[in-house]
């Protein structure tokens, strides 16, 4: 049986970075089902692009989606990369949590902030 996906390895590697900046490219290559050299070569793909920006802090990299930045080959209406993490980072989430009982409702918090400020990702990212 074939296993494909509707969305690139690209798309979901920047849902696994949305979730979770400080992300290991180990991490990533398991959630994508890839080689960590693979995961290696998207992430600097996307950072290439610049759609991601790299910080190294301590030993590790911690990223930073320039979500203001049109996606890239978009048909019809210009959408922007964190427009489209938003819906996606959202369904994972969704799917992640079991679905609420109508009692608990009530009781829940009010929905978390986007997974990035729209204000402090205003500016692109200059070296």
């Amino acid at each position: 049986m074939v296993k494909w996906s509707f969305l690139t390895n690209h798309a979901r590697a920047l849902v696994c970075i949305a979730r979770d900046p400080g992300v290991r490219l180990r991490d990533i290559a398991a959630a994508l089902d890839i080689t960590e050299r693979s995961a290696y070569a998207i992430v600097s793909e996307l950072a290439d692009a610049g759609y991601v920006v790299k910080e190294k802090e301590g030993r590790r990299n911690r990223y930073q989606i320039q979500g203001h930045l049109p996606l890239h080959g978009a048909v019809g209406r210009e959408r922007s990369i964190g427009e489209i993490l938003d819906v996606l980072v959202e369904a994972s989430a969704a799917d992640a949590d079991p679905p609420a009982k109508q009692s608990d409702t009530a009781s829940r918090a009010p929905p978390a902030p986007r997974w990035w400020d729209w204000s402090a990702q205003a500016q692109p990212h200059e070296d």
